[in-house]
């Protein structure tokens, strides 16, 4: 039993090596601290352990692999801010996920909550396991090569042969021979005594730029994660649908989609304006490629401001148009058939063209018309275009290739209140809440087939259609995207560091000469420190360069090779000499 008065001092956990407070000890105002387990930490030490797992290159990784797969649904999900009626349809036809993908955020990946957190993370990550290697590497650059090992015989790769020539004459050349091959060398005597790397020895190091292509690469993956931060902030996302013959003025209204960075500032918007004057596109009519698209071509005219001078340009795919700090991609095309309304009056209540929406690779497409305040009722009309029509057996229209050579609109017809009231709508969505559809014979909906220049008159006195012709129609994508060139300069980066963290091999050689009763012992050895390098073809290599023509030098001993354990000095048994050194 101890007595009061004596301190015990802190406790260790074992296994820890962090110190615990006794049983019944008291702080400094007396009250009894409540003894602490193993392995418990206090908050400092659990914000302290938090961090140092941030921290690690093995957080770094994970994070970027979460990163990339968490892009995954942005590519395979249709996004808000990139297509908004693709979007629409994609939930109009999954309404059991759409409740889930929405609060999950999937619609609009890149600003959820969840990838924004794991874009930081990976930033800090980042930032905190690159600061601490940088000064370890920055003391290496300035640490001398080590000193030379005792006994280099023990080294994996190292050989010796004896020479006429004095030890000074061969270190002399082993220092001119590594010094022309780029090895950094150990000052002679730096921080050694003699006998370990003094006037006996030469010790030599390259490769010190593996580590500094490790910490290039992940540099550069911030620089990118910045340049893509940028972006998504200063800069905007748009896209329109423009058809051939019609303009349109870069001002967010007239944009069919637009998504503007939380940072974006309006005024930053470039004046221009275009016009699409024609638009090109050959088709494959042979050959297993058959009624596919190729080389598409938009001729545009533009000017970058008002009044400036009208320049054209022919818009491809893959290849945008530069004006200022904004791009503009072709990324979609169609047709718009042009349509003229007029109601039970002759009044003409629509007219012109009218964008269809392709919903397979026949761009066979989707289409709404709208005449709500035609006489002496609304009417509604929504159908299909098909480019290249062709009857079937059962008397419905279909497609043979996206080619419109021979297009037909196929639309069917309600009558009163479309609901505009309502709110706004999409051109895309016809609303039939409140009104009624036209029935033909046998209580079958109302069908109404055009050709190019045919007049359809409505059933009940509500007036005609006419098809008047095909105009095509461009989608354009078009943003300002502030930071993509030092996104660009981190690929490069990344790319540069890669190659010298996986080419460059940090190697250490060291070479011996002393004075035996035999002449001059030359030790040479080498030693790879990244692996799966080959140090005995240095080895050779060097010896074959450091020794004079004729000195017989011993094969250096290859990794595999175990080194021979040193035997103890007994010159009674003969089985064991004394070994030489």
């Amino acid at each position: 039993m101890t007595s009061p008065e004596t301190d015990t001092g802190p406790e260790t956990t074992p296994g820890t090596g962090r110190e615990t407070e006794p049983a019944g000890s008291a702080d400094s105002g007396g009250k009894q601290r409540k003894p602490r387990r193993a392995g418990e930490l206090n908050a400092v030490e659990f914000a302290r352990w938090g961090w140092r797992q941030l921290t690690s290159m093995r957080t770094a990784l994970v994070l970027l692999l979460l990163l990339a797969l968490a892009a995954v649904p942005g590519s395979i999900v249709p996004q808000e801010g990139v297509d908004s009626l693709k979007t629409s349809n994609w939930q109009d036809a999954h309404p059991k996920l759409t409740p889930i993908y929405e609060r999950l955020g999937l619609f609009d990946v890149y600003s959820s909550p969840w990838f924004a957190a794991i874009y930081l993370l990976l930033m800090v990550s980042l930032i905190g396991c690159i600061l601490p290697r940088t000064k370890v590497y920055w003391k290496a650059l300035r640490a001398q090569p080590p000193a030379a090992p005792r006994h280099l015989d023990r080294l994996p790769a190292s050989t010796s042969y004896t020479t006429d020539e004095s030890p000074e004459e061969v270190l002399a050349r082993a220092r001119t021979l590594l010094k022309g091959k780029r090895y950094r060398l150990r000052r002679t005597g730096a921080g050694a005594g003699a006998g370990v790397d003094g006037a006996d020895a030469v010790s030599a190091e390259r490769g010190y730029l593996r580590e500094a292509g490790n910490l290039l690469f992940h540099v550069s993956i911030i620089v990118v994660l910045v340049g893509f931060a940028m972006g998504s902030l200063f800069g905007y996302k748009g896209g329109v649908i423009v058809v051939a013959g019609q303009g349109f003025s870069n001002i967010g209204q007239q944009y069919d989609e637009f998504q503007p960075g939380s940072l974006f500032d309006e005024d930053s918007m470039e004046p221009f304006s275009f016009t699409i004057d024609d638009f090109d596109v050959n088709w494959i009519m042979d050959g297993p490629r058959a009624g596919m698209a190729q080389k598409f071509v938009s001729h545009i005219s533009y000017t970058e401001e008002p009044g400036a001078e009208e320049k054209t340009y022919d818009l491809q795919v893959n290849h945008p148009l530069q004006i200022g700090d904004t791009e503009l991609f072709l990324i979609g095309h169609g047709y718009a058939p042009v349509l003229t309304v007029r109601d039970g009056e002759g009044n003409i209540t629509y007219s012109g063209p009218t964008i269809f929406l392709p919903e397979d690779e026949s761009f066979m497409s989707f289409g709404v018309v709208k005449a709500p305040y035609a006489e002496p009722e609304g009417i509604g009309m929504r159908g299909l275009f098909f480019p290249w029509y062709m009857m079937t057996d059962e008397g419905d229209p279909t497609t043979l290739m996206g080619d419109d050579r021979n297009p037909l609109v196929s639309l069917n017809v309600w009558k009163g209140d479309l609901n505009l009231e309502s709110g706004p709508q999409s051109v895309y969505v016809l609303d039939t809440s409140k009104a009624d559809q036209l029935m033909g014979e046998d209580d079958v909906p109302y069908r109404m087939d055009l050709q190019v220049g045919d007049t359809k008159q409505l059933p009940d006195g509500l007036g005609s259609v006419t098809f008047e012709g095909v105009q095509p129609w461009n989608k354009l994508q078009i943003s300002q995207t502030p930071g993509k060139e030092l996104a660009l300069g981190g690929v490069i980066l990344a790319l540069i560091g890669l190659l010298g963290s996986l080419f460059i091999r940090p190697r250490r050689v060291w070479v011996r000469a002393r004075r035996t009763e035999e002449g001059t012992l030359v030790e040479v050895a080498s030693l790879d420190r990244s692996g799966g390098g080959d140090p005995d073809v240095l080895v050779a290599r060097l010896v074959t360069e450091l020794a004079p023509e004729g000195t017989g030098a011993a094969e250096p001993r290859g990794s595999t090779e175990p080194a021979e354990p040193a035997q103890p000095e007994n010159p009674d048994n003969p089985e064991n000499p004394e070994k030489k050194s």
